[in-house]
């Protein structure tokens, strides 16, 4: 298995008692937009750090329009909601959390209240904390050894 989104969900499913996943009858929304986030909005920013967005007449033709519908719908999802999924946390916050997270963090996408709302509960969590601090290590380590 290879794609982020189908990790979360595959070891939600796996580890039950991590409580990561809604039953069943609730997944509708944490199916949309874990893998709106892994699909359309991925191909949306892949292709504009590319140079290169649809058409305005072909953007039928592409699962996410354009790239600011992308982002408009990216910050529906997660407007005035402290989960994206449901009332609780689940795996769909923890990819969908990263990737809004990444697009900041690196300017792939202007900041919006929508999303540091979202994302500022999520970045206190002690597991994103203790990711955190293993990503700031492993940056570390890797310009000490590559310096300039």
């Amino acid at each position: 298995m290879t794609e982020t989104a189908a990790i979360c969900a595959y070891l939600a499913d796996a580890f039950p008692e991590a409580g990561l996943a809604p039953a069943t009858s609730d997944r509708a929304d944490y199916y949309r937009w874990m893998f709106f986030a892994a699909g359309p909005v991925e191909a949306a920013f892949s292709n504009k750090a590319a140079g290169w967005e649809p058409a305005p007449e072909r953007e039928k033709m592409f699962g996410y329009g354009n790239f600011d519908r992308a982002v408009d719908a990216l910050a529906s999802a997660v407007e005035g909601r402290k989960f994206v999924a449901g009332d609780r946390f689940s795996a769909a916050d923890v990819y969908v959390g990263s990737m809004i997270d990444f697009l900041l963090r690196f300017g792939q996408m202007a900041p919006r209240a929508a999303f540091d709302d979202y994302l500022n509960p999520l970045r206190e969590r002690p597991a994103y904390r203790r990711a955190a601090k293993i990503d700031d290590d492993l940056v570390a380590e890797m310009t000490a050894a590559n310096p300039g």
